[in-house]
């Protein structure tokens, strides 16, 4: 189990890989130096701006395969088959709290996985680092409130990904 925690000004990430796949060593390399805590940092730095949220968070971004994802996918979804990313947010509503609290806000959990991911960046002939930056802002945003029930609320929500994505240039 691989497990890090960096602090930034607005923003903790847990990273936690727990893939056993087969990747090859060179994707698991790319993985491994893929600097999460500043993606997170950068897009939450410039969804602020619009969700004017201004205490620090944590998240938890959890690696894994198809297997374990297709595990919570029946579970918490009644969905026997893996996805590319699951989001829990850790909460439902607006939580007001008093401003002498200055604890981080944990906004949930994102999974991801890394063979889902993997075949869809073959796919869309792009590299798996773009697709899990794809997907990472893909379950950040739903750990924000976003949602996609229809075609109008996905497009949106895909502009949005596709401009965090724009701000990591990768």
């Amino acid at each position: 189990m691989d497990l890090t925690a960096t602090q930034y000004r607005d923003v903790v990430t847990y990273v936690e890989n727990l893939y056993e796949g087969n990747l090859d060593s060179g994707s698991l390399t790319n993985i491994s130096a893929i600097p999460w805590t500043d993606w997170m940092e950068v897009w939450m730095q410039s969804l602020n701006l619009e969700s004017n949220l201004d205490r620090d968070c944590e998240i938890s971004l959890r690696l894994t395969g198809d297997r374990q994802m297709q595990i919570l996918n029946c579970q918490y979804r009644s969905i026997d088959k893996p996805s590319d990313v699951l989001a829990f947010a850790a909460t439902e509503t607006e939580i007001v709290l008093p401003p002498e609290m200055r604890e981080p806000l944990y906004l949930g959990d994102i999974i991801i996985s890394l063979d889902t991911a993997s075949r869809q960046a073959q796919s869309q002939n792009h590299s798996l680092v773009t697709e899990l930056a794809w997907l990472s802002s893909h379950g950040l945003l739903h750990l924000l409130g976003w949602d996609h029930p229809d075609d109008v609320s996905l497009n949106q929500m895909l502009q949005q990904q596709s401009e965090l994505i724009q701000l990591l240039r990768v």
